[in-house]
C-alpha cells in the first residue's frame, strides 16, 4: 500500500498499524462561521437532529429555530422570560427545553407552538435528554432528577442519593443514561434511573457538559479545562488533556472518534481520536461558547454570550492558505517538509501531474490522526501548504500524502509518507 520512496525510514509493523488508520473524509475547507441569529440574547444551549432542523435557546425565555441549516434562524414565542438553558430534541418534531424555577416547555410541532408542562418543583432546571417523544430525564439544582415516560405529561421525582447540583444528563436508550454535576459527581444508571449508581470520575472540578455516542463511550467536560472519558460505561474514567484551563461548557460526540468540546473566551477543541489528541480552533470569537452540536462528523453548531452562532462544515478544521507553484510535475511526490526540525510551523510541498483527490492527514508517533491537512480536488501542479503545530508537544510526527481513486501500474494505492520532528 506504500510506496518505495518513504517508506524506508519505519517498520513493517509501524506500516501495518497505519493501512488501518486510513480513511476517507471529505472536508469543505470554511472553518467555523458566523450565522445570524433574530437578536442579540446571550444563548445557552443548541441541538440539530439533522443538518436542516436546529433550536437554540437561551436568557429571557429566548427560542430560536432553523429549518434550513441555520441560514436564517426564526424566534419562536416561549411563553416565559426565565432563563432557558438546555434542550433535546428526539427528533424534528418533539422537543422539551428546561430552564429556571423548574420550566419545562414542550412542543409536538417542531416548536410552532411551546407548552409549559408541569414539573412538580421550583429549582433551576440544567439539562434534559430524551432518547425518543415518551421517554426523557430532567436534572437540576438540589440532586433533583425528573424523569417520564408520557411525554412531560407526568414526572417521576428519582432518588438521586446527593444534594449537589447537576448540570448534565445523557441517555443512549431508555436504560442507560448518564448525570453529571458539581465536585466530579457522575452517577449511571442501566434501569431507566431506578437506581443510580455513583461512579469515580477522578476530578474533584464541576462537572457540566457530558455526550455518550453508545452505551459504553462517553465523555464529560466541566470547569478548569477538564475531560473525562470512558469506553466501558463508566466503570473506568480517564482523564484527558485539554490544553486550556477555560470552563468548558458543553460537548458533543458524533461517533467513538469524532467530537468538539466548547468553553468560555471562545474556546473550541476538536478531537478525532476519541480525545487522545484536543486540538484547538479558532471561531473567530472570545465570547463565552456555551453550547455545540454536531449533526454529523463534519456540520456543527455553536451558540454563546451576545447572540453568538457559529456553524461548521468541515468539523471546524482551519483553512489553510495554499499556495500553487506554476511548475509542470511529471509524478506524484510529496517532499520532506522544510524547514525540519520545526516550531512551530512547517511547509509540505506536493506534486500531482493529473488533477486528483488530495488528501494530506498528519499523524503522531502512535498512528493517532492528528489533522486533515487538504482533502479536495486539484488541478495538476506543485503545491505548497502551511502546518501549523502551536498545541501540539515537542515529537516526531507523520505526514502523508494520499491521492483517492487512483493506483499505480503495480495496482497499489498512489500513497506517500514522510516523518517530520516538531521540537519546542
Amino acid at each position: 500500500m506504500f510506496s518505495s520512496t518513504k517508506s524506508s525510514f519505519v517498520g513493517k509493523t509501524f506500516l501495518h498499524t497505519l493501512f488501518f488508520f486510513f480513511f476517507i473524509s471529505q472536508f469543505c475547507f470554511a472553518q467555523w462561521y458566523l450565522q445570524t441569529p433574530p437578536q442579540f440574547t446571550s444563548l445557552w444551549a443548541v441541538i440539530f437532529t439533522d443538518l436542516n432542523h436546529g433550536a437554540a435557546v437561551g436568557d429571557f425565555g429566548v427560542i430560536f429555530h432553523t429549518s434550513n441549516g441555520g441560514t436564517t434562524w426564526i424566534e419562536q414565542q416561549s411563553g416565559t422570560t426565565s432563563w432557558l438553558g438546555r434542550v433535546s430534541f428526539s427528533d424534528s418534531i418533539y422537543g422539551t427545553i428546561v430552564g429556571d424555577f423548574g420550566k419545562i416547555l414542550r412542543t409536538t410541532n417542531g416548536g410552532a407552538n411551546w407548552v409549559s408542562k408541569a414539573s412538580g418543583t421550583t429549582v433551576s432546571l440544567e439539562g434534559v435528554s430524551f432518547t425518543d417523544q415518551y421517554h426523557g430525564t430532567v436534572v437540576g439544582e438540589g440532586g433533583t432528577i425528573l424523569r417520564t415516560t408520557d411525554g412531560c405529561e407526568t414526572w417521576d421525582s428519582l432518588q438521586s442519593g446527593t444534594s449537589v447540583l447537576f448540570r448534565g444528563v445523557c441517555f443512549t436508550d431508555i436504560n442507560n443514561g448518564t448525570v453529571v454535576g458539581d465536585v466530579g459527581t457522575i452517577l449511571r444508571t442501566t434501569n431507566g434511573g431506578e437506581n443510580w449508581i455513583s461512579q469515580i470520575s477522578n476530578t474533584v472540578s464541576n462537572l457540566i457538559g457530558v455526550s455518550f455516542t453508545d452505551s459504553s463511550n462517553g465523555t464529560v467536560v466541566g470547569k478548569d479545562g477538564t475531560i473525562v472519558r470512558t469506553t466501558d460505561a463508566g466503570q473506568n474514567w480517564e482523564t484527558q488533556t485539554s490544553g486550556t484551563t477555560e470552563r468548558l461548557w458543553s460537548v458533543s460526540f458524533t461517533d467513538i472518534n469524532n467530537g468538539t468540546t466548547v468553553g468560555e473566551n471562545g474556546t473550541i477543541l476538536r478531537t478525532t481520536n476519541g480525545g487522545l489528541n484536543w486540538i484547538a480552533q479558532s471561531g473567530g470569537t472570545t465570547v463565552g461558547i456555551k453550547g455545540v452540536s454536531f449533526a454529523d462528523e463534519y456540520n456543527g453548531w455553536a451558540v454563546g454570550d451576545n447572540g453568538t452562532i457559529l456553524h461548521t462544515t468541515n468539523g471546524g478544521v482551519s483553512f489553510v492558505e495554499e499556495e500553487q507553484i506554476d511548475e509542470i510535475p511529471t509524478e506524484f511526490l510529496l517532499s520532506q517538509n522544510y524547514p525540519n526540525p520545526f516550531n512551530p510551523s512547517t511547509i509540505f510541498r506536493y506534486s500531482i501531474p493529473t488533477q486528483s483527490q488530495v488528501v494530506i492527514k498528519v499523524y503522531d508517533i502512535l498512528v493517532n490522526e492528528i489533522e486533515t491537512i487538504v482533502n479536495e480536488e486539484k488541478p495538476a501542479g506543485t503545491y505548497e501548504v502551511e502546518f501549523n503545530a502551536t498545541s501540539l508537544p515537542s515529537g516526531v510526527y507523520f505526514y502523508q500524502l494520499r491521492i483517492l481513486g487512483l493506483e499505480t501500474s503495480s495496482g497499489q494505492a498512489v500513497v506517500q509518507t514522510k516523518k517530520m520532528l516538531l521540537i519546542k
